[in-house]
């Protein structure tokens, strides 16, 4: 379930790339810090990919995701290019409040 919610957080549409790059990054962690401890990676990222491939030709955060996917499913295994992303103001309360 929390599968299906991640990449319906993610295909929002078009994004700058480089948001997209965060976006499906933070959508990667999501998904894989929610997998049960015993499940098979290998499984579970084969059945996301499946899952997600569709949404990927409309939303670049979900390509990004697929990506990473397919990432950490290629031998030799090599560290993915995963960081938060970095921290900015956003306005505060003052911005909150504009919003209602």
């Amino acid at each position: 379930m929390l599968l299906e919610q991640t990449i319906s957080q993610l295909d929002v549409g078009y994004m700058p790339p480089k948001r997209a790059q965060v976006m499906g990054q933070l959508g990667y962690m999501q998904w894989l810090g929610a997998l049960p401890a015993m499940s098979h990676y290998i499984d579970e990222a084969a059945h996301a990919y499946g899952l997600a491939k569709p949404f990927a030709a409309t939303s670049p955060a979900v390509a990004v995701f697929c990506d990473l996917l397919l990432a950490s499913l290629k031998e030799p295994l090599q560290p993915l290019p995963l960081k938060l992303p970095d921290r900015e103001r956003r306005g505060g309360a003052q911005a909150r409040r504009a919003v209602y």
